[in-house]
């Protein structure tokens, strides 16, 4: 089976990273939904994939320069708010899997607490998540913190040295571009037993040809099409 991956929700359909677009991906039976995650001024855990916040809200200026009174003032689109973290597991839980994409540094630690709380208080398994990043460091910060949690390596080239820093991290999955994906990567992730999701892939050839070459998940911003 193909995981059927919500990118930013279903935000083919609705705003991306709010709770309408959540549930809206939820609605449409996906395994798993992505996200991205940074922290405001405050500390606090906030869902948005810019740095900055003109392209998806009616704010302006960067997102680690306002305290969350602040992010919460903002329109993300159709009346939602930038929701946080902890507020987006709390509408997935038991509904799918959740792979959080850590944006901003110093995100690692903050994530692997909640995780580990969200584990010891509300029933989640270590399963559940997958924490990925394009940032090997704060990955690694994470896989050190929280080493029984899945972590995925996000790439739009393949790095070099990508088998010997997945063996050092121990890496659940690749999750590359959909664009630079060739069987013969496929099949050497499955020969190293590491699953491979490709992200974003909305057009139904796209889909089928990554569904032949045997990806183990799909990301799209118009899940219902996987």
């Amino acid at each position: 089976m193909v995981l059927r991956i919500g990118h930013r929700g279903a935000m083919g359909y609705e705003p991306e990273n709010t709770l309408r677009s959540f549930r809206k991906a939820l609605d449409m039976g996906c395994h798993m939904v992505e996200l991205d995650v940074q922290r405001c001024k405050t500390g606090e855990l906030v869902v948005i994939h810019d740095d900055t916040l003109e392209r998806t809200t009616n704010g302006t200026g960067l997102v680690r320069d306002k305290s969350l009174e602040e992010l919460r003032t903002l329109d993300a689109g159709k009346g939602e708010k930038i929701p946080l973290l902890e507020e987006v597991l709390d509408t997935i839980q038991g509904k799918s899997r959740v792979n959080i994409e850590l944006k901003g540094l110093g995100t690692a630690r903050p994530v692997a607490r909640l995780i580990d709380r969200c584990r010891s208080e509300k029933g989640w398994i270590d399963e559940a998540f997958l924490v990925s990043s394009f940032d090997y460091e704060e990955l690694s910060a994470f896989r050190k913190l929280a080493p029984e949690i899945p972590v995925g390596i996000l790439f739009k080239e393949i790095p070099t040295g990508l088998f010997e820093f997945t063996s050092y991290i121990r890496a659940f999955s690749f999750n590359p571009l959909f664009r630079i994906v060739e069987a013969e990567l496929v099949e050497a992730a499955h020969r190293e037993g590491i699953r491979v999701l490709v992200w974003t892939v909305d057009e139904p050839g796209d889909i089928d040809r990554m569904k032949k070459m045997g990806v183990d998940g799909i990301c799209s911003n118009y899940p219902d099409r996987i």
